[in-house]
């Protein structure tokens, strides 16, 4: 299922991780893992955020995915299930067919 992440960081953790080299690997580590369509990096609320768009295969990914931005990052993330153009217009064709 095709999903997006948004992670805000925590301000101090993430300066902390910015200065000893830790926030590269964890977003480099995040995009090798996830394999993402789309990632984005950027301010948001204030502070560091991330956005990933990627098929998460089964729901018993998400502490592989969340606990490192967690641990890490002391990050806030939301994670919710989204479309692209194609799968919009095979569900409301599903859904007309119904």
């Amino acid at each position: 299922m095709r999903v997006i992440l948004r992670a805000h960081l925590d301000t101090q953790l993430s300066n902390e991780a910015l200065k000893n080299g830790t926030l590269l690997k964890i977003m480099q580590s995040m995009s090798d893992r996830l394999k993402p369509e789309a990632a984005y990096f950027g301010p948001s609320e204030g502070g560091r955020s991330c956005t990933f768009v990627f098929d998460m295969q089964d729901s018993s990914q998400l502490p592989t995915i969340a606990e490192p931005l967690f641990e890490g990052l002391g990050a806030r993330i939301e994670i919710q299930p989204v479309m692209n153009t194609e799968d919009l217009q095979k569900g409301l064709a599903a859904l007309r067919q119904g």
